[in-house]
């Protein structure tokens, strides 16, 4: 019999080690590596008389009128984010931090299924029955025929799926931090059992055409806790963001291979649970004020979805040796970049002021399009101007004070337009012109970042040579 083995597995972050210590050595988190216990095995090739089974193939060309039909939530902003529904046999990975909503999205959408005669069951390791039909009697769901179990054995699980008097069309794991495979020794929420039961869970949905969507803890990171590859398993990767002392939720896809990424879908937290937003711009601009210096609006586009946003800038003079930089909701290295470029190209004097950032509505701004949009509120900011409340800003920024072009500006504008905007500052679209010339908005082009400080009235100390 070989002999058992022993590793030290970190559960932020799946590095392993040979010894224990108390901080792990990749990710630097501390009270994190635990031990396992691995069955030593030496191994073994091909070789032999034993022979394999022979695999049947089949034509990528589909067949004559088959379709593959989606589960569709009826709750257009989840639909939205998962592709247009969810597929049949998909396996989908939500994370978040605790409290921000996770389970009572999925509550929500299993109850909307079930109602659209799809055979649903949750599973919670978490919570018992009694306590997920407490709070599905507070979201108004208690008459939803949803099949509820408490367990947290792998092999029970897929045994009662598989034994279903009906066939199961929707399961969902919550959490897969609690399952555990009764062979492996090792304690629930370690790498090795989280990586083994979600394989075993998958492995029986995609035989059985079963849609399967599993809850995952994160860290304090935002990361999605337990080994790396527990991403690279699944068709589909969620994250549901926002502050819980916020009311709005944003439920981001960061992978899918059924639809597009990076796509969002924006949720209002209420007594009666989530609420769908059909136009978050219109709900993140209505508490505005556009007489206020260092506002400006982003026309950013998330996925598909054209979205206006808030961003906030104050600038103020700093007693410290090294001025304080905050931001929330954007890229911190990316405003010290902006930071730079405005001060070296434009001789805008900001090293000695505090600055601090904020995208208005508890949205994350992720693509490089924000970089016009936080010029021109730090410029305005800095000279305690307010900016015109009629434009919208966006366009990509470069080292050398370039102002680049963004993808789908024609989508952009048309929101703005809709929302009743009538300019807007963008790069030189010269070499490409928005689909539509017929927009109802007038766009202010800018080739370089001088460009957008001598049109907002900074005070640039140079020469307007090459303006």
């Amino acid at each position: 019999m070989a002999k058992a083995q022993k590793n030290y597995v970190c559960t932020a972050c799946g590095s392993v080690s040979s010894r224990w210590a108390g901080k792990c050595d990749a990710c630097h988190e501390w009270n994190t590596i635990t031990e396992e216990i691995v069955e030593a095995s030496v191994p073994k090739g091909l070789s032999g008389k034993q022979k394999g089974r022979v695999i049947d193939f089949i034509d990528l060309k589909n067949e004559k009128g088959r379709t593959y039909p989606r589960l569709q939530t009826r709750i257009n902003e989840f639909d939205r984010v998962t592709g247009g529904g969810i597929v049949p046999g998909a396996a989908i990975l939500i994370g978040g931090d605790p409290g921000i909503g996770k389970s009572t999205i999925l509550l929500q959408s299993v109850c909307a299924l079930t109602n659209n005669n799809v055979n649903c069951v949750y599973i919670s390791g978490e919570e018992s029955t009694d306590q997920i039909r407490m709070r599905a009697n507070r979201l108004g769901l208690g008459d939803s025929a949803v099949k509820l179990a408490s367990a947290t054995n792998v092999r029970d699980i897929i045994e009662s799926v598989k034994s279903a008097p009906e066939k199961v069309q929707l399961l969902v794991i919550d959490s897969i931090q609690t399952m555990y495979v009764d062979s492996i020794d090792s304690a629930p929420g370690t790498v090795t059992q989280v990586r083994t039961s979600a394989q075993e869970i998958i492995r029986m949905a995609k035989s059985l055409d079963i849609s399967v969507i599993f809850v995952g803890h994160v860290t304090k990171d935002g990361q999605i806790a337990g080994p790396r590859v527990l991403e690279h398993l699944v068709d589909t990767v969620l994250y549901f963001e926002g502050d819980r002392s916020h009311q709005f939720r944003i439920l981001r896809a960061v992978k899918n291979r059924f639809g597009p990424t990076d796509e969002i879908g924006v949720f209002e937290m209420a007594e009666q649970g989530l609420i769908e937003v059909a136009n978050p711009s219109a709900l993140f601009l209505s508490q505005r004020h556009e007489d206020a210096a260092g506002s400006a609006v982003l026309a950013a586009l998330e996925g598909t979805r054209p979205i206006l946003v808030e961003v906030q800038a104050l600038v103020a003079p700093s007693s410290l040796a090294s001025p304080r930089r905050a931001v929330l909701g954007w890229d911190h290295n990316r405003l010290a970049m902006i930071v730079a470029v405005l001060e070296t190209r434009c001789r805008i004097s900001l090293s000695s002021h505090d600055i601090f950032l904020n995208i208005a509505g508890g949205i994350r701004i992720s693509e490089p399009a924000a970089d016009v949009a936080v010029a021109a509120a730090l410029i305005s900011a800095l000279s305690n101007l307010p900016l015109p409340a009629d434009t919208v800003f966006f366009g990509e920024i470069g080292l050398a004070g370039e102002v680049r072009q963004v993808s789908q500006p024609d989508l952009r504008l048309k929101e703005s337009s809709k929302l009743g905007f009538e300019k807007a500052t963008i790069p030189n679209l010269s070499k490409k012109k928005p689909a539509n010339k017929n927009l109802p908005i007038d766009a202010q082009e800018i080739s370089h970042v001088k460009q957008l400080a001598k049109m907002l009235g900074a005070n640039i100390q140079q020469t307007e040579e090459g303006f």
